[in-house]
């Protein structure tokens, strides 16, 4: 058995239905925050172009990736489904803005909510790209009804 496998058997065994609760609130605002991206793209952008190291990649191609990121992986992570392949494909983007982005505002400043915040949500998807969807999701749902597949009882 690989880690990744003894990773996920270890997750789906310890996993406790309040971190639910969390897994759904992280996916709600990820993917919410998909919506604002969507709503201000050009100011994302815009921050993306500051950045020194994103120079040479192409700024509208990664916006519409953080946002597809965003959308898609918020509503996977919020409804328990692939949650860990949502997760990711979410930390390149947070580790992006925590290290990238906010640099420039600087690193160590000790009240700096937004890197606060991003290292907490990358936090978070370390820890659910580990610990899996939990009990209550669609996955586990899914586990439990093998004998529907697509919506279609299987007779």
């Amino acid at each position: 058995m690989n880690i990744v496998q003894r990773l996920e058997k270890w997750g789906d065994a310890h996993h406790s239905k309040w971190l639910d609760i969390i897994r759904i609130v992280l996916g709600i605002f990820l993917f919410l925050k998909g919506v604002q991206f969507i709503n201000n793209l050009d100011s994302l952008v815009d921050v993306m172009t500051r950045s020194a190291f994103l120079g040479s990649i192409s700024l509208g191609i990664l916006a519409h990736y953080v946002v597809f990121a965003h959308l898609v992986g918020g509503a996977l992570i919020a409804f328990g489904l692939l949650t860990r392949v949502a997760c990711l494909a979410q930390i390149p983007v947070l580790l992006g803005a925590a290290i990238f982005i906010n640099s420039r505002a600087g690193v160590l400043k000790p009240y700096d909510n937004e890197f606060w915040l991003a290292i907490l949500i990358l936090i978070l998807l370390f820890f659910f790209l580990i610990e899996g969807s939990g009990p209550i999701s669609v996955d586990s749902w899914m586990a439990r009804h093998p004998e529907k597949k697509g919506g279609v009882m299987n007779d």
